[in-house]
């Protein structure tokens, strides 16, 4: 068996870790959190969404964010659900943007209040005026092995919608297990399908959730089909507004420990991402979800600052 030599790790803790938190976490910790993020090491810091405040009252303050980081804001990747999320994003100068596909018609309802098919025509013109304009635009397809609403996702199903939101003119597709549900077999069948459909590994990433305790388990499927980006969430912050069922994401601790004991190359500081884990923990007043960060540091998150 052959392993990937070297991974990137694509942080998702200010966006996707943060999005589903009730108590508003203040712009400047946020921006903290990017920063201490970045000095641990991690390659590519997702920042946050431009999605009209009233879905997620928790990044309503993007622009206030992206703004405090200045110039080295420009470099993080924003979601951008459409056009007016587009818009905001290119007044800021940013550099990397993602759009938020869905792979089953009842997801593409609730998140997009678009239908499946619809949802394509939304996002064409968002992807082509900011190729036009230089950016880089990664496609997210989620739901991809199974929907709250729907059950079990063809694998067809998935490679049809995934291939359409790349072929848009995207740089790398990720998918994603929204609510947790899928297996190692299931990751394996999926690359394969991708690959046979034409695309090939290193335009794939994988986005993984903790609900049954499957994530990790998953990544290294993911690792035996030959993927080599992973989206993960510091100290296993996350879930999905429009998926009550979708828990923590991967967390970034526990992807990384994996790796190092597989030897393989990730470039993270795991001491300096645990204490900024915890530093982020105590800031929401609970323990952090991550097992590495738990076990690094067992008095975290335990009262508030």
């Amino acid at each position: 068996m052959t392993l990937p030599d070297r991974v990137t790790i694509y942080e998702v803790g200010p966006r996707d870790g943060l999005q589903n938190e009730s108590a508003l976490v203040p712009t400047d910790v946020k921006a903290q959190f990017v920063r201490r993020l970045v000095a641990a090491g991690l390659p590519v810091v997702e920042a946050t969404s431009f999605v009209h405040p009233r879905w997620v009252p928790q990044l309503a303050d993007a622009a206030d964010l992206m703004e405090l980081l200045g110039e080295e804001g420009r470099d993080h990747p924003v979601l951008v659900p459409n056009e007016r999320g587009l818009d905001r994003a290119l007044e800021l100068g940013v550099r990397h943007i993602a759009i938020f596909g869905s792979a089953t018609e009842t997801f593409a309802q609730k998140n997009l209040n678009r239908s499946l098919d619809e949802q394509f025509a939304m996002f064409e013109p968002t992807v082509r005026r900011a190729r036009d304009a230089g950016l880089d635009v990664r496609a997210y397809v989620s739901m991809c092995f199974g929907d709250p609403w729907e059950g079990s996702v063809p694998v067809e199903q998935v490679v049809g919608v995934g291939k359409r939101l790349f072929d848009l003119g995207a740089s790398q597709l990720s998918l994603g297990d929204t609510i947790g549900v899928g297996t190692a077999n299931q990751v394996t069948a999926l690359v394969e399908a991708f690959v046979a459909a034409g695309m090939t590994t290193d335009q794939l990433a994988l986005h993984f959730h903790d609900t049954y305790g499957q994530a990790l388990a998953n990544a290294y499927a993911g690792l035996q089909a030959g993927i080599t980006t992973y989206d993960a969430s510091a100290g296993g912050l996350g879930g999905c507004p429009y998926a009550k069922s979708a828990t923590g994401n991967l967390a970034t601790e526990d992807l990384v420990w994996l790796l190092t004991g597989l030897g393989i190359d990730h470039g993270v500081d795991l001491d300096s991402l645990v204490a900024t884990s915890a530093w982020m923990a105590r800031q929401l007043g609970r323990p952090s979800p991550s097992a590495v960060v738990r076990a690094l540091s067992p008095g975290a998150a335990q009262s508030s600052e």
